[in-house]
């Protein structure tokens, strides 16, 4: 958690300091992502069971169950998702002579670059539809620009590099985004869809 203020305030600088970081994998979700992946699930868990959406003049709201397990999937997506864009990122390493990089590294890199979306999350806690769509885009903006500056300082490339190597990242973002939407469908249709109370 020490690096989490200074990605989001302080990148460029907080970024050499990940770079220096030798934790494993399992040491980076024991300090950072367990808990920091956390925040979203427990914030849209209160904010869509207890104060809802207002749709003119009606609130939508779901059922406590229905919630628990939609989050506890929620959760779980959010590790995965993390720890295979982490795989991701060593396993292309290769492909653009990285200096320095294990499959820790790559599991920082895409733990810290998501920190904006963790942070965003906690806006689940007073569900505002237009206001969650705008923080949402700035939030992901701002993991575009993380992955950016991150990928050529911690992989100790050239930049020109780090600017290939982050745009495949992204399209592999886009990829994961994709099948997640197709999961969530599948999970539907199995019964993990949201049930709304009346």
């Amino acid at each position: 958690m020490n690096h989490l203020f200074g990605i989001l305030f302080s990148p460029t600088d907080e970024w050499e300091k990940v770079r220096q970081d030798s934790s494993s994998v399992a040491g980076h979700y024991l300090k950072f992502l367990l808990w920091a992946g956390l925040a979203a699930p427990v914030a849209w868990y209160y904010g869509s069971t207890t104060i809802g959406w207002q749709l003119g003049d009606r609130v939508i709201r779901l059922t406590s169950d229905s919630a628990a397990q939609i989050m506890v999937l929620f959760y779980l997506a959010i590790l995965v998702c993390t720890a295979f864009l982490g795989y991701m990122i060593h396993w292309m390493s290769e492909t653009y002579e990285a200096k320095n990089s294990t499959l820790g590294k790559g599991v920082s890199i895409a733990g810290y670059t998501l920190a904006p979306l963790f942070v965003c999350g906690l806006i689940g806690f007073y569900p505002i539809l237009w206001l969650d769509i705008l923080l949402g885009c700035v939030a992901a903006a701002y993991t575009v620009y993380l992955l950016y500056v991150g990928v050529p300082i911690v992989m100790e490339i050239p930049s020109e590099r780090g600017f290939l190597f982050a745009s495949a990242m992204v399209g592999v973002g886009l990829v994961i985004c994709a099948a997640l939407l197709g999961a969530t469908v599948i999970l539907w249709e199995l019964g993990a869809m949201p049930v709304f109370t009346d």
